[in-house]
């Protein structure tokens, strides 16, 4: 107990004050209520007068907006108007974009109305009216949906929050910007076919699931020649209007104060010609029925929904995100701020949030309403509030009015509003000339979207995103890289023509990381790279490996048999010398040079070599890796790059590692990658520093001995012995046999097979040299002694 008296509590109690801090306390409430940063120093005579514009601009738009995509995710008008006053007033407080436009978009209308489709069909509202007539009740059937709905919005929200409290912002970088476009345009052709009975005045079924799209598509087409001509004739008309205001409105932006409100007009028109008329009772043109004025209190959500909608609420909410932040992106970087990624999924999450207990639908942000927001002078979110102004204004007071607009007034509106989505298939020419892999994520993500419907082609096309970026880094571009002259610079050689390969080394990279997929890759075109088949020598090798050791074990079976024909009596002062001598007893006759050689290495034979065994030699004897483009590596990887320096060294080639990380590194300890085969010494800062240690290392022969190989560097004239020592408890030794030289050391059966004498002595008892020996076994008489001869470099013995 003593122990924890004493100093780290009162470290904790010196460091809680500091963490505890106002200063702290205040950062924390103005990171998650970015307005009180910015509104205190809000410039009023620069900003206020085009905010105000810009509100009232994008306040007109959200109106038409709010009841065409509310009809487009299959609820009532007015929640439309909702979710474009709530979520837009609570934007205003938490978020980071200054031009962002939130509110209903067609995409998240569309992804909802396809949600309330399948769970809500109107086939489980039929009722019978007299007995035999079955009929829709809309009214149960709209607040079934409503109630959905608002469930999906407060889920929708609280996975946006969770995201953002958890710095989770990076999970929108799984969607690239080409899987973004290709499927907003998917869902642009979802919001095209779902509005065209609408257009046409038909009553189509409710089709969910995959080849939803095509289903509903085919029984349009059935049902064309029960097409309502007057309705036909409002939508044409009204979409031929709007699409030529919109384009006039596109062309003088720079000489129009503001755009012209053509969609506000349109339905204002629309809506006096309806009610003047009687287009309904007429013509049997469908109008928008009753819009409720008022705001109604909040409404808990219906929690039995969460199981049931819980993959598509997440869906719903990383698109509007992905949606949202991108268009945030780009204002910021055109207007010199910065947008709060995770800030920005706070924000979102709690407009949904909250909204969802207001009857809103799921909100993001509009491409073409923060374009007019931008373009009318708007410089902050001083603009949304005075749009959400409008909007509550008519909701108020006004909404009652539109209860006679013609739907397919809403749904021209619609249509018109995805012409800038359908620009968007210009990206297939660009991308054909830019980058084909992106093409295929745009194509696949268009394809998946349109046939496995909106939710489960997201997966699909993220899924086959990430597979993309599996293929990219399973097959990178490896490359042998030269010195550019007169520079410490590297580049690939079969790309720059004045790089030049260091002679003796290669100098490998790869343009990727290394982990479990492309390891072996990796491993694969260093060796190809490299000009040699490693596999096949070392292979070759270990051939002639257990060869030699297969003629030392028979070399020893005759030595034995040998020694039992002719024993040695090392008493006898006629005892031949394999007895008196140490070491083998029975040699080849050789040199004085290469026995003194012998004598100077030791008992220690040296390891066979390539040269020695007669195999090809590799032209280099370094191998560099590049390990500048590694990020990280695994326990697969380890392993393999271990191999690698096994195989290199088993051909006598060293390999070093130069460029590589400190994470790298510490990955590399930790996963027991060093050994005292393979140490630090290995590694290099740079690709120069390794090429110039190589370089500076390199001798005559190819394999440096500074690395830690166990056995020592090939001599001249050094090979396996071509006949085995007559020891044989002294071991396999390689010795030298010169040219001019004959073999005497073959023993035939039979007591007349004799050695070469030994070799006369000078009066000083040294050795002389003799004449080269006469071939074939020198014969005397059986009861002779049998002389056997080693010469060394010392004094010789004589016979007695």
């Amino acid at each position: 107990m003593g122990r924890w008296r004493g100093s780290p509590p009162c470290t904790r109690l010196r460091l809680c004050p500091h963490r505890c801090s106002a200063s702290a306390a205040k950062s924390l409430l103005f990171r998650f209520l970015p307005v009180l940063r910015w509104l205190p120093r809000y410039p009023l005579k620069d900003w206020l007068l085009g905010d105000i514009t810009s509100g009232f601009s994008v306040g007109i738009m959200h109106l038409p907006q709010g009841l065409a995509y509310a009809l487009l995710a299959g609820l009532p008008p007015v929640t439309g108007l909702y979710s474009s006053f709530y979520p837009v007033f609570l934007y205003f407080f938490f978020g980071t974009s200054r031009h962002n436009s939130v509110g209903p978009f067609a995409v998240i209308s569309v992804m909802i109305g396809s949600l309330t489709d399948s769970l809500l069909p109107s086939e489980n509202f039929l009722e019978s009216i007299n007995g035999s007539n079955m009929t829709v009740n809309e009214e149960r059937r709209d607040a079934a949906r409503v109630e959905l709905v608002a469930t999906i919005t407060v889920l929708t929200g609280i996975f946006q929050v969770a995201l953002g409290l958890l710095q989770f912002g990076f999970v929108v970088t799984y969607l690239s910007d080409p899987l973004v476009r290709g499927y907003t345009t998917a869902s642009s052709v979802h919001v095209l076919i779902s509005q065209l009975k609408n257009v046409f005045g038909v009553s189509v079924g409710e089709h969910s699931g995959p080849l939803s799209l095509f289903m509903t598509l085919i029984e349009i087409c059935q049902k064309l020649p029960e097409t309502n001509v007057g309705t036909l004739v409002t939508a044409i008309i009204a979409m031929v209007v709007i699409y030529i205001v919109k384009e006039l409105n596109h062309k003088f932006a720079a000489k129009l104060p503001m755009p012209i409100p053509i969609e506000l007009i349109t339905i204002i028109i629309s809506t006096g010609i309806s009610y003047g008329v009687n287009l309904n009772a007429k013509f049997g043109i469908s109008v928008v029925g009753n819009i409720p004025s008022g705001l109604k209190p909040p409404v808990a959500p219906n929690v039995s929904y969460f199981g049931q909608v819980v993959g598509n609420a997440f869906a719903i909410a990383v698109v509007g995100y992905a949606i949202c932040i991108s268009l945030g992106k780009i204002f910021a970087l055109k207007h010199g701020y910065k947008v709060d990624s995770n800030q920005e999924l706070i924000a979102l999450g709690l407009s949904n949030f909250l909204g969802g207990f207001f009857q809103c639908f799921a909100i993001s942000c509009s491409m073409s309403r923060s374009l007019v927001q931008e373009s009318t002078g708007g410089n902050s979110q001083v603009a949304g509030v005075i749009s959400s102004l409008v909007i509550l204004v008519t909701i108020l007071k006004i909404g009652e009015l539109f209860r006679d607009l013609p739907k397919a007034i809403l749904s021209a509106i619609i249509i018109i509003n995805l012409h800038g989505m359908f620009k968007q298939f210009k990206d297939i020419r660009m991308l054909w000339k830019s980058n084909r892999v992106d093409l295929t994520v745009w194509i696949v993500t268009f394809v998946a979207t349109l046939t496995l419907n909106l939710d489960i082609g997201l997966g699909a096309s993220v899924a086959f995103g990430l597979l993309t970026v599996i293929f990219r880094t399973q097959l990178p571009h490896y490359s042998i890289l030269g010195l550019i002259p007169d520079t410490d610079v590297y580049r690939d050689v079969a790309q720059y023509q004045m790089a030049q390969e260091v002679p003796g080394v290669k100098i490998f990279r790869s343009s990727s990381t290394l982990y479990f997929a492309n390891v072996e890759l990796y491993a694969e075109a260093l060796k190809k790279k490299s000009g040699i088949n490693v596999d096949r020598l070392i292979e070759k090798k270990k051939k002639a490996l257990k060869k030699l050791k297969k003629q030392q074990k028979q070399a020893e079976k005759e030595m034995a048999k040998r020694k039992k024909v002719l024993p040695c009596r090392g008493d006898s002062p006629t005892a031949p010398l394999c007895c008196s001598l140490p070491g083998p007893s029975l040699l080849p006759v050789h040199s004085p040079r290469s026995v003194s050689r012998s004598g100077a290495e030791g008992s220690a034979p040296p390891a066979p070599t390539l040269r020695t065994l007669g195999l090809p030699q590799p032209s280099f004897h370094t191998v560099i890796l590049d390990f500048s483009p590694v990020s990280f590596v695994d326990t697969v990887s380890i392993k393999i790059l271990k191999n690698i320096f096994r195989d290199f060294r088993e051909i006598e080639v060293d390999v070093l590692i130069a460029s590589c990380p400190a994470p790298v590194l510490a990955q590399l300890e930790r996963g027991d990658f060093f050994s005292s085969s393979i140490t630090k010494h290995c590694f290099f800062p740079s690709v120069h520093d390794a090429a110039e240690h190589a370089s500076r290392a390199q001798r005559p022969a190819p394999v440096s001995a500074r690395t830690h190989r166990p056995h020592l560097r090939p001599r001249d004239g050094w090979g396996p012995p071509r006949h085995p020592p007559c020891d044989p408890a002294a071991g396999p030794q390689h010795q030298d046999v010169a040219p001019q030289e004959e073999d005497i050391c073959e023993a035939e059966q039979g007591p007349a097979t004799l050695m070469a004498p030994p070799a006369p002595m000078d009066s000083e008892g040294r050795g002389r040299e003799l004449p080269p020996p006469s071939t074939g076994p020198v014969s005397v008489p059986p009861p002779g002694p049998v002389w056997g001869q080693r010469r060394g470099p010392g004094p010789g013995r004589g016979a007695g």
